[in-house]
């Protein structure tokens, strides 16, 4: 997993958020932003880290997405890997 492809994962993982019915107001309720600064930050490394985690800290998001796709949840830790930080 390339930093490159996690970030893309994480942006289509901010795009399935946004086709649920209550995800993208989940994410924006959890990490306090707004939906302007959220198109704002949406290509942002901090942005991405922010979405993965989201994710895998909401299995009952994060299995359907995986599905949508498909990839295994596994690669939804390896790409948040990918982009260091803390985990």
């Amino acid at each position: 997993m390339t930093p490159e492809r996690a970030e893309v994962l994480a942006l289509e993982g901010l795009g399935w958020l946004a086709g649920q019915e209550d995800g993208i107001q989940r994410f924006l309720t959890q990490s306090g932003i707004d939906a302007a600064d959220l198109r704002d930050a949406a290509g942002s490394r901090e942005m991405a880290v922010a979405v993965l985690d989201f994710l895998l800290a909401h299995e009952d998001l994060l299995l359907p997405f995986c599905e949508s796709l498909p990839v295994q949840s596994k690669q939804i830790h390896l790409a948040r890997h990918a982009l260091g930080g803390e985990v």
